[in-house]
Formats: structure tokens, sequence, C-alpha cells
């Protein structure tokens, strides 16, 4: 029955931890209450992508826009807009730096340059009701391959869209389709990669969350191209609303025939079976994931043969990640053309990137390849928290690069991220200010790429430790300058000969610091400072005389008592005994203790 109105309530994992499910009931108990239920529905979708403010409520078709809705909110929009047509005027989003009033989402800078693609239903759709995604022209393309195109027409259009896989590597999915076709083999499988690891990634979560049905629609059309049957979603078990959905998307889909036996009435016949991972960062390496779903250890193999040829269970394999697969749909309903006028020559159509660190609109935007740093951070992401100064940008994960100002107006895409020694990875993008030591940023990410090693290779086994240990001796203060050379040759070997592809880009974050940042390592070796203040044992905390007002706070807090000077008298620390625990720096009123 039609409604009048509907109340879209974001469903994203970022939002339900902002409380949005109660948000949800008292929506429902408004409506009730009101007895409106026969006039208006209250859905719980999946991620509006703006997770800086959320919870977020969308009210339709009035296409108004609510941020940071809590359960008072929610009862006055009810009593507001629902019964009296009335905008909530203070959970309207306002531009920061003007005060206007934006109330429409496409209005909103975080928006404006998005094309949503990969993320098109998520915000729109209960991703629980197979009939709102039906609704979506969901199925359609599963529908036009089966009766209209012959598998090797589905390659094709696939392979002159121009889409490349979103996992990392960026190889061509329509070659990838081919290669696993032309292999000999009654049995095949297809592979969505959903192990998604990367440090503050949520890219393929949140699709899985708002769109479930657009990963098992494209993984039946690639199923139907290269001649697989059958089809594993190997999910991290850190990802519960992910995995719950996709349970209940799978069966919706089997009860309607659109996963199982002759689909469509064709003789194709495609099912899913979801296989949960135990959060090893290196199962997103695909060989490691095959092992991980046979049971095996989560480690690489050798290559060749590739899982094209010789992938799970023996047998040729496609392994293609979240993304990828979400991308497949519009492309087989609207044309390769279509596709691959969005982006640049090399990398087509858009790319999803989860914004976090020192920005202020943290979350999922989808923009067309080619746009530049600059706009993502600054337009889209509404520019660097407490307005500090951008320092740096970190893509690809932790086998990614930090990328400097200097290059914030490099149009994104797969070839131009590598020139930068950087990579696209799956697309988390971790900014940073001039709060943050790049040689510190360096270490955290050696550190994760030592705690993630599976261990099988000796470069990045044993490699990586000593790479870590180099880093660890420069911001304790006791670096050489010998040390930054064996650094840079190291990481280098280690490019060159580790196994697979994880190892290989793992020191990444050191050789792109050091190209950008090398200033900081000779402060670090030569001067034993660190710059921005962050490598503990480099710190000196100063008291500036002409600050100092001798209030005796500082003294009082510290811990060692090594803080010394009369009240309304300057006060002095005494260096040789300072454990550089920060207290006085933190609790001075009248800013006269620095650091350096």
């Amino acid at each position: 029955m039609a409604v009048r109105m509907e109340l879209l309530v974001c469903g994203g994992t970022g939002c339900q931890a902002s409380n949005s499910n109660r948000v949800l009931e008292v929506l429902r108990e408004g409506i009730k209450g009101a007895n409106l239920q026969d006039e208006v529905n209250v859905l719980m979708t999946g991620c509006f992508g703006f997770c800086e403010k959320g919870p977020i409520v969308k009210v339709m078709p009035d296409n108004i826009f609510y941020v940071e809705v809590d359960e008072d909110a929610a009862r006055k929009i009810v009593a507001e807009h629902v019964v009296k047509g009335r905008i909530v005027d203070e959970k309207i989003y306002r531009e920061p730096e003007t005060e206007e009033k934006l109330p429409e989402q496409s209005s909103i800078p975080f928006y404006r340059k998005q094309i949503r693609i990969a993320l098109r239903n998520c915000g729109k759709i209960d991703p629980e009701n197979i009939n709102e995604y039906i609704a979506a022209d969901g199925y359609m393309a599963l529908a036009k391959a089966l009766t209209e195109m012959t598998p090797e027409e589905v390659i094709d259009v696939v392979k002159r869209s121009g889409l490349r896989g979103r996992g990392g590597g960026g190889f061509p999915t329509g070659i990838k389709w081919e290669a696993t076709r032309k292999s000999n083999s009654d049995i095949k499988y297809v592979i969505c990669n959903a192990d998604e690891g990367d440090p503050g990634a949520f890219m393929d979560r949140s699709i899985l969350e708002g769109d479930p049905h657009s990963v098992l629609e494209g993984m039946a059309i690639a199923g139907y191209a290269i001649g697989a049957q059958f089809g594993y979603i190997y999910v991290r078990a850190e990802y519960p609303l992910a995995i719950h959905r996709l349970r209940v998307a799978i069966k919706q889909a089997r009860e309607l025939g659109l996963l199982g036996n002759n689909i469509f009435g064709t003789n194709f016949s495609f099912d899913v079976e979801i296989k949960i991972g135990a959060g090893a960062f290196i199962c997103g390496e695909e060989t490691a994931l095959i092992n991980s779903i046979e049971g095996g250890r989560g480690e690489p193999t050798v290559k060749p043969p590739y899982p094209a040829q010789v992938g799970l269970w023996k047998k040729p394999t496609n392994i293609n990640n979240v993304e990828t697969f979400a991308n497949v749909c519009p492309i087989i309903l609207n044309g390769a053309d279509w596709f691959a006028a969005i982006g640049t020559q090399k990398s087509k159509g858009t790319k999803v990137f989860a914004l976090a660190g020192k920005v202020n609109n943290v979350g999922l935007v989808e923009v067309p390849m080619g746009t530049t740093l600059r706009e993502i951070i600054f337009d889209l992401g509404g520019g660097i928290k407490g307005g500090k100064k951008f320092k740096a940008v970190q893509t690809g994960g932790p086998s990614g690069g930090c990328i400097p100002s200097e290059h914030l107006d490099t149009p994104i895409d797969y070839d131009n991220l590598t020139a930068l020694g950087s990579m696209m990875g799956s697309g988390g993008m971790i900014v940073m200010d001039e709060d943050d030591c790049m040689v510190n940023i360096a270490k955290f990410y050696l550190e994760f790429s030592c705690d993630e090693s599976c261990g099988r290779c000796t470069a990045c086994r044993v490699g990586n430790k000593r790479l870590l240990e180099i880093l660890t001796k420069i911001t304790e203060g006791n670096g050489e300058m010998e040390d930054l050379e064996r650094l840079r040759e190291l990481a280098e070997t280690i490019k060159d000969s580790a196994l697979c592809g994880l190892g290989q880009t793992s020191p990444n974050p050191v050789l792109s610091t050091m190209k950008f940042f090398y200033d900081e390592y000779l402060a670090h070796v030569k001067d034993k400072s660190c710059p921005s203040g962050v490598c503990t044992n480099l710190l000196k905390y100063y008291i500036i005389p002409e600050k100092c007002v001798g209030c005796t706070a500082c003294a009082r807090v510290c811990p060692v008592n090594v803080i010394h000077g009369e009240a309304k008298k300057v006060h002095v620390i005494d260096r040789e005994g300072c454990i550089k625990c920060g207290e006085c720096y933190r609790t001075c009123r009248f800013n006269a203790i620095t650091r350096k």
C-alpha cells in the first residue's frame, strides 16, 4: 500500500553505535501514537556515508536530511515534521563556515561531488527486504545477462567498461573473468573477497550492510560469465551486521529462485555460501584466502599458477572484492560506454573511499576516478579538524604511502598513486595534520605489518622486524646516520623479494615518508628531536619565563617533583629527572610550558 511519507534511518554500523536503533524505535512509536502507521513508513536503511553526523534520518518525499538525531529529536521530527509539516531546524545540517542551513542531501558539500554507483542503494532501501532491491532495478542485470547475452558478451561488456578490481591490485576485471572462463574444467568457483582489513577502511562492510543483493547479483553474473555454479563470500567475523544481512539476503534470493537451480527458467544454476574468516590481514591476499577457505593456514602461495587456472580445491576460481561486484550490475544494465565515460583514461568509473583521521567529515565518499585529493579532503571532507595544517594523507591501507601537501592536486587513479609511492588499495584514506610525526607514522604501520605477517617468507617475516627495530631506534633517539641508509636499502630489498603483494608493499610507508619527509628523519637522528612533539623519548619540556606566573600548578601535578620554584615566581624544570609524562604541559593554564 502506498504511503505519503517515508522516514529513512541509517542502519550502518557507525550510526547503530550512535544509537540509531533506538531512534528507529522512537520514530515508530511516535508514528503509531499519532495513528499514522498507515500513512508513514519508518525504514532502517544501509549507510548514508556521512558517519561524522550520524545518526541520520531522511524524510521522503520531502527530501529533508536530518543529522545527529537523538531520541528527543526523533520525537520532534514526528510531532513537527510528520504531523504539522514543519521542518525541525535545529537538526538540519549547517555549513560550518557560513552557518547556512542545507536541508537537502544533495546540497551538502559532502555529497555534492559524489557519484554513487557501488553505493547506489545504500541509504535508500531496506537491505533486509528483497522487494525494495527489486523495485530499485535489482536482479534486472542478471535477467538481462541470462536471457539476452552469451557469457562471452558479458565478459566483453565488462572488459570494455574498463572496470578494474577495487580490492587493491587494480587488475582488469574482464580480463580476469576471461582467463577463468578459458580455463578448462567442469567445476569453477566465484569468490567474493570481503576480508576488509585495512585500518580505518569500511567500504566493503557498508556495501554488504546496505546493499547485500547487489553483491550476490554481481557474483551470479560472474558465475554465468566464467561457467561457475557456486560461490563463496569470505567475510571476517568482525562484521556481524554484514554477515546477518548477507544471510537474510541469500535466504530471500533462494526463496524467489534468484539463487539456486535454473535461475529465470534458464539452465544456469548458481548458489552462494558464506565463509567466516578469523580476521587475519593476510587473508585479503587471494591465495591466502583460498587456503583459509580450504581449512588451511592463511598463507599465500607462489604465483603462477594464478587462481584463474588453479584456485579453490585446485579448480579455476575468480576472485573479486565486494566493491568490484557491486559495480557489475550497473555496467550490464547501462552498458560499457556509460561506465567508461566516467573517470580517467586508465582508471574508469568511481571509487569508494573511507575518509578518516584528522578531517572534519569522516565517512564514506564515492567519487569519479580523477578527483583530486584536495577535493576529497577539503571539499567533501570539510578540511582539517581544529583548523590545523594538513601534513599528509595515507592511501591504500598499511601498505600504502603517505602523500604530502605538494601533491594534493594529483588526480586520484591507480597509476598516479603508484607513481607517488602509494597505492589505491581498497580505499582507505587517513588524513594527518601538523601534529603527526611521519617517522612515528611509518613505525605504526610497520608494527601492523609485523603483527599481521603470516611468516612464510623471510623478507616479510624477518625483514620487516629489522625495519621496525631501526625505526624504533630512531624514534627513541638512538639513531645514527648510517641507519637511514640501512632503512632505505632494507625496505627496497623487501619490496623486491617478498612472496606476496602484501609483503612487497609493506615497506611503502617507510619509503614514502623517507622520500617526502626526510627532514623529519634527519631531525630525529642528527638533532635528537621530534619536530611534531610525538616521540616521547625525544621530547624536552621547557617553561617559558615570560609566560610563567608562578601559580605552582605544574609543580603540584609533577609525579617526580622535578619542577621547582617559589609561588608567584618563574619555575624551572629539572630535565635530568623529567619522565616526560606531559602532566605539566596539560595542566598549565597560561601556555607557559612548551615541548620540543
